[in-house]
């Protein structure tokens, strides 16, 4: 798909496009304005693919058929329940109190539209993280970081310290996973 021409980046997360911007990929931002409410029984997995789509559609179809345009979306899955992002600091508690000790799960999934057709890919990874001291979390809730992030926590920011371990691709829990991306869009890889 890839067709030299600058993407249509249909999201406001500065993650993805730090991590656009990395790849050396020329984008201008269109973000998607959809309901992302999670429908009944619908999977984290389930969910990602479709906000991703959804977002991909609603921007192309504000721009010429032969636009590239770029979706994506993220969700943590713990034992099956979507870890959207927190609605306050004590939703984000809550969250990160549920995180505390175990193993979760980090979906992203992302679509691509060129010339009226369309292609997404998911990719997840585990992230383990160690148990949260209480005083930890109340300095990191004030820091009002978790407030706009998936699961209340941004690894690359300064919740790293309650990441234990992260097994797969890093970008996949930042929000973009750099090797789904290369592979939609024709780049060569270099991660």
């Amino acid at each position: 798909m890839n067709t030299g021409a600058p993407l249509v980046l249909a999201s406001r997360s500065p993650r993805r496009a730090d991590i656009l911007t990395r790849l050396g990929v020329s984008f201008v931002v269109d973000s998607a304005d959809i309901d992302e409410t999670p429908l009944p029984n619908e999977t984290p997995r389930e969910l990602v693919l479709r906000l991703a789509t959804a977002k991909c559609v609603a921007v192309a179809a504000r721009h010429p058929v032969d636009t590239l345009v770029l979706g994506a979306d993220t969700t943590v899955d713990v034992d099956g329940e979507i870890f959207g992002t927190p609605t306050d600091i004590d939703h984000a508690r809550r969250m990160l109190q549920r995180l505390s000790g175990r193993t979760h799960l980090v979906h992203t999934a992302v679509c691509v539209s060129l010339n009226g057709s369309r292609r997404a890919a998911l990719d997840s990874a585990a992230v383990n993280m160690y148990p949260i001291d209480a005083d930890l979390l109340e300095r990191y809730l004030a820091t009002g970081e978790s407030l706009d992030k998936a699961g209340a926590y941004a690894v690359q920011g300064e919740a790293a310290m309650f990441v234990e371990r992260v097994t797969g691709h890093l970008t996949t829990v930042v929000g973009l996973p750099v090797r789904v991306v290369e592979q939609l869009l024709g780049l060569p890889s270099r991660w």
